[in-house]
């Protein structure tokens, strides 16, 4: 059932392959970018560098949605300290679920976990990042460079390659006070260093009418005021 599902999601799903992308950035050993949807790329001009650290605040939505071309491309993934983080909702955002490992439960330290799949897994996410060390923080930004992996701390990381900043504005499905949420209007904010230094801004749907990561409609755009819900603290 999850399978079938996760086959009609990535139909819909557009990526943005790195090698056609103009603002590539070095990698170690010379490793092409992972890919990104496309409606990130904005974002993330070159996708996401191996080697990286991309901190993502505000939405364990727009995490997934950091996966889904790469899994999709025969990436592997893993998401560490998310206790309610589910195989479903992975599938529903798009991310291929066969590639994603999920550890809930890390302990009082993830570093240590963290650093192991560093060595084998492609994408590492990693929550309680306010619960690591100065010194884990850079030996775990180290250990992604050298494995041209890519390292996605939920919440602020001094020194991260990459910040997300995800702020969510209205919900759109409820019409004339009802029915079902289908879609959530996010602005995310991209600030980097080096050939990511200057600020980037998109407006998405998270999740899209479909599920993953969406560009906003025109129609959205014009009737905002209509059966959408302002989004507060989601």
């Amino acid at each position: 059932m999850v399978g079938a599902g996760v086959a009609s999601v990535l139909q819909r799903v557009p990526v943005a392959p790195a090698s056609t992308l103009g603002e590539r950035m070095d990698v170690p050993g010379g490793r092409l970018p992972f890919p990104v949807a496309e409606p990130l790329a904005p974002l993330l001009p070159g996708g996401l560098r191996p080697g990286s650290v991309v901190a993502v605040q505000g939405s364990t939505a727009l995490l997934l949605a950091l996966l889904v071309a790469a899994t999709a491309q025969g990436a592997w993934a893993a998401v560490i300290g998310v206790g309610d983080l589910g195989v479903l909702a992975a599938a529903e955002a798009g991310v291929v679920v066969q590639r994603l490992a999920l550890v809930p439960r890390p302990g009082p330290n993830p570093a240590p976990v963290a650093a192991a799949l560093l060595d084998g897994v492609a994408l590492v996410a990693l929550a309680g990042a306010d619960r690591i060390s100065p010194g884990a923080r850079r030996s775990l930004a180290a250990r992604a460079w050298q494995r041209g992996s890519v390292l996605l701390p939920l919440g602020r990381w001094p020194g991260a390659d990459i910040e997300l900043d995800c702020r969510a504005e209205a919900w759109y499905g409820a019409e004339a006070g009802h029915g079902r949420l289908r879609s959530r209007e996010v602005v995310v904010r991209a600030v980097g260093r080096g050939a990511a230094a200057r600020p980037r801004t998109a407006r998405l749907l998270l999740p899209g009418p479909g599920g993953p990561v969406a560009e906003e409609l025109a129609d959205m755009t014009s009737s905002r005021a209509v059966g959408s819900i302002r989004a507060v603290g989601l």
